[in-house]
C-alpha cells in the first residue's frame, strides 16, 4: 500500500484583537502619537486666542493713527499752502468717506492732516481677512453666514467658536496663520515695540542664550533665529519669523531644561524696561 502523507497541521488565525492589544508596543506607539496630537492642538489653539487678542488690542489704534494732529509752535508764522492743498483735502475726504462707508471707522481729527495711505491700506487688509476668516469658518463648520460686524466683534465670535474649530485640525491652524499674519501687520504699521527681558539659562532647543520674556504676552521666547523645536505644530517649523514660546504654565518645566529659576521668569514679567534682544 502506498503511504499516506499525513496531513497539514491546521493554525487558527491570530485574532487582530491579541495583535494590537492595549500592551502591545504598536498599541503604546499609537496613544502616545495621539497624546503628542492631542498636545499640538491645544497649542495651537492658545495661538489662536494670543494672537486674537493681540490684534483686538491693537486694531483700534489704526484708525487713531490715521491722521494725526499737527500743532505749530505758539507764535510761529502760518505757513504758506501747499500749491496742491485744495486737491488734498478732497483726496482726504473722499478716502475718510470710504473708510466709514466700508469699515464703520471715522477719521478722528478729520481736516487738512492728509491721511496716511499705508495705514488705510492695513485697515482695510485686515478688515478683508477678518471677514474672510469668519465667513470661511462658518461655512466649514455648518453654521449661517455671520451677520455684518466691526473686526474686534468678529473676531470674538471666531474665538468663541474654538471649540468647534478643535475638531477641524486644518481649519484650526488656518485660522491661527491668518490672525497671526494679520495681527502681526498691525503691529507692524503701528511700530509698535514690544518690551523684551533677557532671561538667564540656555534655549533647550537650540542652547544659546536667547531666552527672552515677553510681559505683554505673559511668555518666554527664544529669539535665536535658527532655533527650530521638534513640536511640528509650533510656528516655528514653517515660519522664518517665528519663535518658540513658552506659556505660563510651562515656566516650571523651561526652568528645569534651561537652567533658568522660574522666580526669574516671573519677576522678568512684571519688568517695563526694554533689553536689546
Amino acid at each position: 500500500m502506498a503511504e499516506r502523507t499525513p496531513a497539514p497541521a491546521v493554525t487558527a488565525p491570530t485574532s487582530t484583537a491579541a495583535t494590537a492589544s492595549p500592551a502591545s508596543p504598536t498599541a503604546a506607539s499609537a496613544a502616545a502619537t495621539a497624546d503628542r496630537g492631542r498636545v499640538a492642538d491645544e497649542r495651537v489653539l492658545r495661538d489662536v486666542v494670543l494672537w486674537a487678542a493681540s490684534l483686538v488690542r491693537q486694531f483700534p489704534e489704526l484708525a487713531e493713527e490715521l491722521a494725526p494732529g499737527r500743532t505749530a509752535p505758539a507764535g510761529s508764522a502760518p505757513r504758506a499752502p501747499h500749491p496742491g492743498r485744495d486737491e488734498l483735502i478732497r483726496a482726504e475726504r473722499r478716502e475718510a468717506l470710504l473708510l466709514e462707508q466700508r469699515h464703520g471707522l471715522a477719521v478722528p481729527g478729520h481736516g487738512a492732516a492728509p491721511i496716511r495711505l499705508h495705514i488705510s491700506d492695513a485697515i482695510r487688509d485686515i478688515t478683508d481677512g477678518v471677514v474672510e476668516l469668519e465667513e470661511a469658518v462658518c461655512a466649514r463648520l455648518g453654521l449661517p453666514r455671520p451677520r455684518r460686524a466691526g473686526v474686534v466683534e468678529r473676531l470674538r465670535r471666531v474665538v468663541g467658536l474654538l471649540d468647534e474649530i478643535a475638531g477641524h485640525p486644518v481649519l484650526t491652524r488656518h485660522v491661527r496663520d491668518e490672525i497671526r499674519r494679520m495681527a502681526r501687520r498691525c503691529a507692524r504699521t503701528l511700530g509698535e515695540a514690544e518690551t523684551v527681558v533677557r532671561v538667564s539659562g540656555r534655549c533647550p532647543w537650540c542652547d544659546s542664550v536667547s531666552l527672552r520674556a515677553f510681559p505683554d504676552r505673559r511668555a518666554v521666547l527664544c529669539v535665536n533665529p535658527a532655533c527650530v523645536c521638534t513640536d511640528e505644530a509650533c510656528g516655528c517649523q514653517d515660519d522664518p519669523s517665528y519663535r518658540h514660546l513658552w506659556p505660563e504654565d510651562e515656566w516650571t518645566e523651561l526652568a528645569d531644561a534651561s537652567g533658568a529659576r522660574t522666580e526669574e521668569i516671573e519677576a522678568a514679567m512684571d519688568d517695563t524696561k526694554e533689553t536689546s534682544c
